[in-house]
């Protein structure tokens, strides 16, 4: 062979290798795009507005134009490390993230002691001062996931319940507040309750003796306007629900029981009765974002027995 046919051989080759140096170059540019082991593998990253683009894309009628799911914390843009999922973003919660290496938050409930998260009027106080430096510190960011969750088909906050309670078999999508069990007392419904949920007690207006068939189920906090119709409407043995505004709802049943309505009242906790929605959420998320790790940290009950 030729000096020349070599030199001609040697300048293609070059060629080839800058074409496959300058394509290799071009993918690291993409964003969301980062090096693997080595610098040998591309690995898909997401930003935090990609995974909640991710999520908004099964939930109907998403972007709701007025919502208080908006980030409490962080940039839409910054990649994500991992994802935590979480009744309430608390500081116990952040540090855990942290060293989880997980630098996303999804919460159910406000960050900022409010449903709009509104922090004026904190400003100056140390506590949201002490949190919010957490989360600068740890470049941690928070998204609320509470209006969404609620609207996907089936609610994801109802399912998270039922699955815990091992009632999903019940579910009726036709009548989705009301769970239809065989004939049980009370008292065996509050302690499936507690044994499922993990709560070690529970606030109960009614006879545990009375047998219950009829369920109205509504967690967390529907308030007392909601509780009231579900009550009218169905008049089920039982309501179970987060919370109570304690003039409204508990007196209703104290005032139906006194008339001699069979009618009865359990209040497990707000973060309590919601707290398995987002455990529900891992595995319903994880396979939409692919290697990042998702993982849910309780929040838990703030009250301790006395």
């Amino acid at each position: 062979m030729s000096n020349n046919t070599n030199h001609k051989t040697d300048q293609l080759k070059r060629r080839e290798f800058l074409t496959s140096v300058a394509a290799a170059s071009a993918i690291t540019m993409i964003p969301g795009w980062s090096h693997g082991m080595n610098g040998t593998t591309a690995v898909p990253k997401l930003t935090v507005q990609q995974v909640i683009d991710l999520i908004l894309k099964e939930i109907p009628g998403s972007p709701f134009p007025q919502t208080v799911d908006t980030l409490k914390s962080g940039n839409g843009q910054q990649l994500v490390t991992g994802i935590v999922s979480t009744m309430f973003a608390t500081i116990d919660v952040i540090k855990q993230a942290a060293t989880a290496g997980a630098n996303f938050i999804i919460a159910h409930e406000p960050t900022f002691y409010g449903h709009q998260d509104e922090t004026t009027w904190l400003e100056s106080d140390p506590v949201y001062q002490f949190k919010k430096a957490l989360l600068q510190k740890n470049n941690i960011a928070v998204w609320r996931f509470h209006d969404y969750w609620h609207t996907h088909k089936p609610d994801g906050v109802l399912m998270g319940v039922l699955t815990k309670l091992g009632w999903q078999q019940y579910y009726n999508a036709d009548n989705t507040r009301m769970i239809i069990l065989p004939s049980t007392t009370l008292g065996n419904i509050i302690a499936h309750a507690k044994k499922s949920l993990g709560i070690r007690q529970v606030r109960v207006i009614g006879d545990q003796n009375q047998v219950c068939k009829r369920i109205a189920l509504l967690p967390g906090a529907a308030g007392g306007t909601a509780q009231i119709k579900l009550l009218q409407k169905e008049k089920p043995d039982v309501l179970i629900v987060g919370e109570v505004h304690e003039w409204e709802t508990a007196e209703y049943i104290r005032d139906a029981q006194a008339m001699g309505s069979p009618m009865s009242l359990i209040v497990l906790g707000h973060a309590e009765s919601e707290e398995p929605v987002m455990d529900w959420l891992v595995p319903w998320l994880q396979p939409r974002v692919g290697e990042i790790k998702v993982s849910h940290i309780p929040s838990h009950n703030p009250f301790r027995e006395a």
